[in-house]
């Protein structure tokens, strides 16, 4: 299955335009399945869905999550697919193999009041302290994945209209306003940005680390948790809660569920609709402490 999984990535890289992230994800996914079949001696050409259900209940017994397997069961729903479209298959076996029912998940963000305390905390003069202020402002300013936001270069920032240009999935490019804190924040940290190792750095990038290469998704991470353990939250918040912050502060506030959608870059409604529940979880909260009968 070797030979198919390469070209499978390939047709994702070339074709489909799939980020190397992305492409990475289906690999390890799909080689669970290729060693699952090995074990058994099982064939690609005689994988069933039998096979394929006996692969998720591997799995299951393994502890996955039920997010975690559905999205290793899309993979490899695409994959055969992939096989199908070159004639190495007839058929897809993971077709008629249903999809686990997914727990309901209430996405972990922060309150306002939370968030202004939080984004306070990197208070010192040093070039560092000042990146990671523009770092999380910046998340929560524009509501971007961590992927997108180490991904900026900095001809993507148009300060005179405060809009900047983001990459998301599929390489699909939306634009996304950005307010004046944050602004003020990274032209702070621009201005300096050239202390970071001496001046030897990546000219395109926009956040650097310092060894003056563009920042990583893990740095990032990094950055949230050293923050977020300083101050006085104690529960666990992700760069990604930054990102749902954004779209519930929104929403509380009276934005549009579509405009929102367009902002996150959802390509469906249905995945910016959960924002709604959390809303009216909120809602609840509020009557039940303040309402004299609730």
């Amino acid at each position: 299955m070797k030979k198919e999984l390469d070209a499978f990535c390939a047709f994702l890289r070339h074709e489909k335009n799939a980020s190397q992230h992305t492409i990475d994800g289906y690999r390890r996914d799909l080689s669970q399945l290729r060693d699952y079949l090995r074990e058994r001696r099982i064939r690609l050409k005689d994988v069933d869905n039998v096979a394929i259900r006996g692969f998720l209940a591997s799995l299951f017994e393994k502890g996955e999550k039920r997010s975690t397997i559905a999205r290793k069961l899309a993979a490899v729903r695409s994959f055969f697919r992939f096989c199908i479209r070159k004639n190495w298959l007839e058929d897809n076996p993971a077709k008629v193999v249903a999809t686990p029912k997914q727990e309901e998940s209430v996405p972990t963000f922060l309150s306002e009041e939370e968030m202004a305390r939080f984004l306070d905390m990197p208070g010192s003069k040093k070039i560092l302290d000042i990146r990671d202020k523009a770092v999380l402002e910046f998340l929560y300013a524009t509501g971007v994945r961590v992927s997108e936001l180490v991904g900026m270069n900095l001809n993507d920032i148009g300060f005179s209209e405060r809009i900047i240009r983001i990459r998301g999935k599929g390489k699909k490019e939306r634009l996304i306003p950005f307010g004046m804190t944050a602004e003020n924040s990274l032209k702070t940290y621009l201005r300096r940005r050239l202390e970071i190792h001496g001046g030897e750095i990546d000219s395109e990038a926009c956040f650097l680390n310092y060894r003056g290469e563009r920042l990583s998704a893990r740095s990032v991470e990094r950055i949230v948790d050293k923050y977020i353990h300083d101050s006085a939250v104690r529960r666990k918040i992700s760069p990604h809660s930054l990102r749902h912050s954004f779209a519930s502060h929104l929403l509380s506030r009276g934005a549009d569920l579509r405009v929102i959608q367009e902002l996150l870059g959802h390509a469906s409604l249905a995945t910016t609709q959960k924002y709604t529940h959390l809303d009216l979880k909120r809602l609840l909260d509020v009557y039940r402490k303040n309402h004299p009968r609730s």
